[in-house]
């Protein structure tokens, strides 16, 4: 029996196309915490080619941005920074910048990690990364808003 992933214990309703549960035509990626770390492996689809027979730089930006979301909502839920109003998210993503190192395979499962750097109510801010073959693939800072009803 295979344990829920973050992704399916705290927002399973979300339809975000990269970590959303719900959203059966997304990449559903599923994110486990792992002491300090949090972890997540990835197998991209024929359809996810830049076009020179590696993984597409959008889907990297997306898989981080996603897999960062988990070690925020979970970072959240432990203390108790609950989502405002009817939102299925405390926060939201501020900024994501992407540093791409080598290229990373098409046909090969790629693995994810992510470490919270820093945490307040306001923000949360995340260091997160993609390797293949213990080598560094791409790498991002990710900044995390709280999400607050406007009226």
């Amino acid at each position: 029996m295979t344990s829920l992933s973050l992704q399916e214990t705290l927002y399973p309703d979300l339809t975000c196309f990269g970590c959303g549960p719900a959203n059966e035509r997304g990449l559903r990626l599923r994110s486990f915490a792992e002491g300090e770390q949090y972890v997540a492996a990835f197998t991209p689809w024929p359809e996810h080619d830049n076009g020179v027979g590696f993984l597409n730089g959008g889907i990297i930006g997306t898989l981080l941005d996603c897999h960062s979301a988990a070690a925020v909502v979970d970072t959240a839920a432990q203390r108790g920074w609950r989502s405002l109003g009817d939102a299925l998210l405390p926060y939201l993503t501020a900024g994501l910048d992407v540093r791409y190192r080598r290229p990373a395979p098409l046909h090969e499962p790629v693995t994810l990690r992510a470490e919270v750097t820093a945490a307040s109510e306001p923000e949360i801010t995340v260091r997160v990364w993609l390797e293949y073959d213990g080598k560094l693939r791409a790498e991002a800072d990710a900044l995390w808003k709280r999400w607050r009803p406007r009226a």
